[in-house]
């Protein structure tokens, strides 16, 4: 094994630790528990500058985070048919482009490809690492000074055999960070947060002789436990896929063949990514009724913002979209941030299933003390729709399943439980046009 390979790397960090006692489902729980702590973290911190090490793959995906922090990627040579040298993506200077900046580096065979991820910025320094063999796997955290410190160097060292001239940018970046400062409560306080957000984010088998009614619910519960560990797993691998892909699509020697299929898998990784982000919500609504805390938002700007992403949706399933919003609208009360993934998430619900040459008309227009918002379906010269969601059946109590089309949805009563807690009334009719109301905000005093 080279001094210098990543395997070295990951003994550094696992250094006075003792061997691990997972299989590899069970660390890999501990893994995206421990990103998700991390970055957490990082955007607690308001975290503006720092650097990243990431093999085999980038390991964060907060999109704030992948904009401010300089990443270095560690990946396959078979990842894609670009060379490394030509996956350098711009990353000095005060100009940070929008999405993910890192440098692209080969992965060799010794290096493995369990995951790993360093991150230094002044007030957070942090390792992560998987490590051991299998059923003796482990994973490890180290955010100690000598630890880190060594490990850097052993990164340095490699790179330096690699590339000078990286070598020396690296540690120009370092350098540039100034002093670092860490928090000495933060090995004490990780491993408690991780326990605790494994209890609602992973997955649990019970053993049950007998089921009685309040056994039925913690089995719902379990239920409830399990899909939003599906999701999660689902989407944090679409948003790397996602990131690597705009990567991509800032250079400019791509044919114009590969930039159009990569847009569309683009598109399509959003719209899972947000598809999946809503059942998530829902699951967490159904264990854990929150009273959201609701704002002034301008329905009508919303929907005109997010017109030409839903146009572009639409038309890639041959269907149409006229918006009609009335003009000097007020504004509503609802949650901004999670309302625009939701009304997307209508969008789709409805024009699933729906034959080419359908158009759908959305209509935002007063209503009294609230603003009435309408999704109508106006079918074309083709046949009807015989996924028209007469015949859906129900999964659980989060999701149905339209037999007709083979595709999983939230059920009608999440997406009104989901609407409700947005401040919207929701109102659904058999034939698909569906109808949300949104209470007006107090006038400004």
């Amino acid at each position: 094994m080279s001094d210098n390979s990543l395997q070295a790397l990951r003994q550094c960090l696992a250094r006075d630790r003792r061997p691990g006692a997972c299989d590899e489902s069970g660390v890999r729980r501990l893994w995206w528990g421990a990103l998700e702590i991390l970055q957490e973290e990082l955007l607690d911190r308001d975290a503006q500058e720092g650097i990243w090490l990431a093999s085999p793959l980038p390991a964060l995906y907060e999109p704030e985070l992948l904009a401010r922090l300089q990443g270095w990627v560690l990946a396959p040579e078979n990842l894609d048919r670009f060379s490394p040298s030509h996956a350098v993506l711009p990353g000095s200077g005060g100009h940070r482009p929008e999405g993910m900046s890192f440098r692209r580096l080969p992965l060799h065979p010794e290096d493995g490809l369990d995951p790993l991820l360093i991150v230094i910025t002044p007030t957070l320094q942090v390792a992560l690492a998987i490590h051991g063999d299998q059923d003796r796997r482990q994973l490890l955290m180290r955010c100690d000074h000598d630890t880190l410190g060594d490990a850097l160097s052993l990164f340095g060292t490699r790179l330096q055999g690699q590339s000078p001239d990286l070598a020396e940018a690296l540690r120009t970046q370092l350098n540039g960070l100034g002093p670092l400062h860490s928090d000495p409560q933060l090995d004490q306080q990780f491993w408690p947060r991780l326990a605790e957000k494994l209890t609602v984010t992973a997955p649990s088998l019970t053993l049950q002789p007998t089921q009685s009614s309040s056994e039925s619910n913690q089995e719902s519960s379990h239920d409830l436990t399990l899909l939003e560990a599906i999701t999660h797993e689902v989407r944090t691998p679409l948003a790397t896929i996602r990131t690597l892909i705009r990567s991509l699509l800032r250079r400019d020697d791509l044919p114009a063949v590969v930039q159009q299929r990569l847009r569309q898998i683009d598109g399509e990784c959003s719209e899972q990514i947000d598809r999946f982000g809503l059942i998530f919500h829902a699951a967490e609504l159904q264990r854990q009724p929150e009273g959201t805390q609701l704002a002034r938002t301008d329905l009508g700007s919303i929907l005109c913002s997010l017109e030409p992403i839903w146009r572009d949706q639409l038309e890639r399933r041959q269907l149409s979209l006229t918006l009609d919003v009335q003009p000097d609208l007020p504004d509503v009360l609802s949650d901004p941030g999670r309302l625009e993934p939701m009304l997307g998430g209508l969008i789709d619900r409805v024009s699933r299933g729906l034959p080419g040459g359908t158009g759908l008309r959305l209509e935002l227009q007063p209503a009294g003390a609230r603003l009435k918002l309408q999704l109508l379906v106006q079918m074309g010269d083709g046949p009807a729709s015989t996924g028209s969601g007469l015949s859906t059946e129900q999964v659980g109590t989060v999701l149905s399943w339209d037999p007709a089309t083979g595709s999983l949805q939230l059920s009608q009563s999440a997406t009104r439980q989901l609407m409700a807690s947005l401040g919207g009334r929701y109102h659904a009719r058999r034939d698909r046009d569906l109808t949300v109301f949104f209470p007006v905000a107090p006038s400004a005093t």
